[in-house]
């Protein structure tokens, strides 16, 4: 077992209703993405499709565990380990997996040079992520696909599903967001919650409150990346060593991109 790898257990805080927690992140982001639960089940098709049912799996910048949940109520025999820096978010993916030994946890920066010597297992046959990668820029992003290209075992895969622009569309672009904010202020109006509003919630609840603070003092307010279009990724992740890449998947807004190794 290397250094750094933690179990997913949190004894201090057994009485809590996690899955609500998880439900509550899972609506907050789906106002922004309302059809996250398609790109999710076809990122878990070409798991399946590329390596099998029984995957090891690493779930990258996991956040409260998405994909995980996902992974593994689809795939009972899949192992997952996620690794993130976000203290609160990392605390409702710990409550929630607790005594799941398919289930690890991972605390580690992905702009440490030395994160990937945390985890538990040196090579997986897939890693995912979703909604997390948009707040790089480019050039450690890149880096951070070169990392990633060293993770995945020779025939396995690394998928990323994310908000990617291209920017020689510019008209299509405010035509799309347009309509996509225009429907979010609807859905808002109605009583859904934004990224603010549910830290704001977190940060009152007694047991995510602490871990809420410290995810302030690391991140500040959320703040994006480049988010380079899916041409630009999948040109890099060959260049970084992935044999091809290409979206299978997309929205007006978001894309989810295979490379194979």
């Amino acid at each position: 077992m290397r250094e750094g790898f933690t179990m997913a257990a949190n004894t201090s805080t057994s009485t809590v209703d996690w899955q609500t927690w998880q439900e509550s992140w899972d609506r907050q982001q789906e106002w922004y993405m309302p059809d996250r639960e398609e790109r999710l089940r076809v990122m878990l098709d070409m798991v399946e499709a590329v390596v099998g049912t029984s995957p090891r799996v690493l779930d990258l910048a996991c956040g409260t565990g998405t994909i995980t949940a996902r992974l593994l109520a689809r795939f009972p025999d899949a192992t997952s380990t996620g690794v993130d820096l976000d203290p609160a978010l990392l605390t409702i993916a710990e409550g929630t997996f607790a005594g799941d030994e398919r289930v690890s946890l991972v605390t580690a920066d992905l702009k440490d040079p030395d994160w990937p010597a945390r985890l538990p297992h040196d090579s997986y046959d897939a890693v995912l992520t979703a909604t997390a990668l948009h707040w790089l820029h480019s050039e450690p992003l890149a880096h951070l696909y070169g990392q990633v290209a060293r993770l995945v075992r020779p025939g396995g895969v690394f998928m990323n599903a994310d908000h990617m622009i291209d920017e020689t569309t510019p008209r299509i672009n405010a035509a799309e967001r347009a309509l996509r904010h225009a429907r979010m202020d609807r859905a808002k109006r109605d009583g859904a919650l934004d990224w603010a509003a549910w830290w704001k919630t977190a940060a009152a609840d007694p047991v995510l409150a602490e871990p809420t603070a410290r995810r302030f003092e690391i991140y500040g307010e959320h703040a994006d990346g480049d988010m380079p279009s899916a041409a630009w990724q999948a040109r890099v992740l060959r260049e970084k060593g992935f044999a091809e890449a290409r979206p299978v998947w997309c929205s007006p807004s978001d894309t989810l991109l295979l490379a194979l190794r």
